[in-house]
C-alpha cells in the first residue's frame, strides 16, 4: 500500500490515460439521445473545472514554500484540513461530467472514494510527529475534507514564494485544458473523425 501510495500522481495519470482510450473510441449516449442533458453535463463540468482550478491555485498561494517545514492553517486551510484534494476531486469530477458522461464521474469518485482516505491518514500520521500538540488542535476544530465555510480566516499579508507557486500554478490549469480536450474530442467524433464503437453512459 506504501508504494501505490508514493506513485499517487502516475496512477492519477494511468488512469486518465485509460479514460482517454475509452473517450477516444466511444460515443456518449446524453448527447446522442438527450442532447441537453449532454450540454447540461458539460456545463457543469466546465463549471466544477473552474472551481477545482481556482481552488488549487488558492491552495497553492498558501503552501508555495512553506508545505513541508510550516503547518499552514490560515486561507483555505483554515475551512478544511485537505482543501487541496478537496479542490482536485472538484475539479477532476467537472473534467469527468465534461465528457458528458455520468459513468467517467463515477469512476473518477470511485477513485478518490477508495484512494484517498489512506492517503489523507497517512499524511495526518506524519503532520502529527512533525507539529505535535498544534497538530492536535488543528486536528481536533477542522474538518478533514469538506470545507466548513464560516471557518475562512484570512491574514491581510502573507509571503509567497514565487517560484514554487508558478510550478503549482501549471498543475491546477490542467482541470480548464482536459475540458477543452473533452470539448475537442466531440468535436472530432461528431465531424466523423473519430469511430464510436461504445456508447459510454
Amino acid at each position: 500500500m506504501s508504494l501505490i501510495i508514493d506513485h499517487r500522481i502516475g496512477l492519477s495519470k494511468c488512469l486518465g490515460a485509460v479514460i482517454m482510450g475509452l473517450l477516444i473510441v466511444s460515443g456518449r449516449f446524453w448527447s446522442l439521445h438527450y442532447p441537453l442533458i449532454g450540454q447540461g453535463l458539460s456545463v457543469l463540468g466546465w463549471a466544477l473545472s473552474g472551481i477545482g482550478a481556482f481552488g488549487r491555485i488558492w491552495c497553492a498561494v498558501y503552501i508555495a514554500g512553506y508545505k513541508d517545514d510550516s503547518l499552514v492553517t490560515d486561507g483555505p486551510y483554515s475551512m478544511c484540513r485537505n482543501p487541496l484534494y478537496f479542490f482536485s476531486m472538484t475539479g477532476a469530477l467537472g473534467v469527468g461530467l465534461a465528457t458528458e458522461t455520468l459513468l467517467i464521474p463515477g469512476l473518477i469518485l470511485m477513485f478518490f472514494v477508495l484512494y484517498y482516505p489512506v492517503v489523507i491518514k497517512r499524511e495526518e500520521t506524519r503532520l502529527a510527529r512533525q507539529h505535535c500538540f498544534k497538530y492536535s488542535c488543528y486536528l481536533e476544530t477542522v474538518p478533514a475534507f469538506f470545507p466548513r465555510f464560516s471557518m475562512l480566516r484570512e491574514p491581510v499579508n502573507y509571503a509567497v514564494n514565487p517560484v514554487v507557486l508558478k510550478r503549482h500554478l501549471m498543475d491546477a490549469i490542467w482541470f480548464i485544458w482536459l475540458c477543452g480536450l473533452m470539448s475537442f474530442i466531440t468535436w472530432l467524433q461528431a465531424a466523423g473523425l473519430l469511430p464510436r464503437w461504445l456508447l459510454l453512459f
